[in-house]
Parts: C-alpha cells; sequence; structure tokens
C-alpha cells in the first residue's frame, strides 16, 4: 500500500504537469474534478490549479471526496510502509491496448463493459483511457496490428489481466450485454474462476476472482 509521502508526491506531480501545461493532465483534471468538467484542456491548463487541487485529485481516484477524508483515511490503517522506506512505491499500473478506432473502441468498453471515460486526448482522438473501480485501461490508435491476430488467438496472448473478488457475477453482466468470449467462466487448476474476453481489436482481457 501507498504511504501518505508518496501520494503527495504523486500530487506533486500532477501540479508540475499542470505547471508545464502538459496537455494530457488537462483531460485527468476535467475527468475527476467536477468544477473543471465543462472546461476545455486549453481553460484547465489556464486555471489557477494549486496543490490543494492537486491532492484533492489523488484523493478521489483513491476513492476519497477530499485530500483531509484521505489522511485520516490512512490514519486508521495499518502500515506497513513509512516515509523513511527508501523503496520506490509502484502505485498504479495501466495496461496499453492498442486499437483502430478509439471512438469504437471507448463505445465498447463503455456500452458492453461498464467502464467509463476518463479522458480522449488529440484532435481527432488518437489515445484514451477507460476506467472501472480500480481497474484502468488506456486505449492506443494504430494503423495496423502489433500482434499477429493468428498468433494471439493460438497462444491466447493477454493484453490486460485483472483481478475482482468473484468472475461470476461479472461475467454473467457481460454475456447478458453479449460481450465476445474467447474464454467462457471455468475454474482454474489453482482454484481461481476466469474467463477471457476479446474487445473488437481482438485484444484479449483476461478477468479472475476467487473460485466458488
Amino acid at each position: 500500500m501507498p504511504n501518505l509521502e508518496n501520494l503527495r508526491k504523486q500530487a506533486k506531480q500532477y501540479l508540475r504537469w499542470h505547471r508545464d501545461r502538459h496537455y494530457p493532465v488537462a483531460a485527468q483534471i476535467r475527468a475527476v474534478l467536477p468544477r473543471y468538467r465543462d472546461l476545455t484542456d486549453a481553460a484547465v491548463l489556464a486555471s489557477r490549479f494549486q496543490l490543494s487541487d492537486a491532492q484533492e485529485m489523488v484523493a478521489r481516484i483513491r476513492g476519497f471526496e477530499s485530500w483531509e477524508a484521505l489522511r485520516k483515511g490512512f490514519q486508521t490503517m495499518p502500515s506497513t510502509t513509512t516515509a523513511a522506506d527508501p523503496r520506490p512505491i509502484l502505485l498504479q499500473a495501466e495496461p496499453q491496448l492498442f486499437v483502430r478506432d478509439i471512438a469504437a473502441s471507448c463505445a465498447f468498453y463503455i456500452g458492453t463493459l461498464g467502464f467509463s471515460l476518463v479522458f480522449t486526448y488529440g484532435e481527432p482522438p488518437f489515445y484514451a483511457q477507460v476506467a472501472r473501480d480500480g481497474a484502468r485501461l488506456n486505449l492506443r490508435c494504430v494503423d495496423a496490428p502489433v500482434i499477429d491476430p493468428a498468433l494471439r488467438e493460438r497462444e491466447t496472448l493477454l493484453s490486460a489481466a485483472i483481478t475482482l473478488e468473484d468472475a461470476k457475477p461479472l461475467f454473467l453482466e457481460y454475456q447478458a450485454a453479449g460481450a465476445p468470449m474467447h474464454q467462457t467462466l471455468r475454474t482454474e487448476p489453482w482454484g481461481a474462476r476466469s474467463f477471457i474476453v476479446a474487445d473488437p481489436d481482438g485484444n484479449l482481457i483476461l478477468f479472475a476472482g476467487k473460485g466458488g
């Protein structure tokens, strides 16, 4: 679990990106902080974005309404690391999927898999991020397949693996929504239950949870 000092550093990074006019952070700010939702990228980057705003952004991403709520929440949790711990802490992983059409891919992940749009970037968009709960997927537009489709199908080459408490309810939700299944729900030899969804570009997304 990241400690509070690491999250402060993450907030400072968002603040630096804003001051450097790093356009992708504008879309993230707009998606996370409601008061920025109706602004353009240029307007977000021209705004008076302060450290307190960046800290609120970090808190909201982690499910808290404010930095103070996050700070109090961390005080009640047993800590396995301290601010003096020199080890780098990995805060988040975001698989990148290669797709041919950003709009079509977003429509699939939002309409079929129940994700929400975090941001799109470019005009026309060539990059986007979708999220559902703690899972985030980055979508990158390419002109041609990066992986041989036949090899991916034959070897079940995964683009992302997402874990959850129990895979069966999500499998039934996706089955009802008509999501294309590369592998239906099954119990693995090690006891977990999993299934694999294929997106419109053939990217294989594994969903795995505890056994039943």
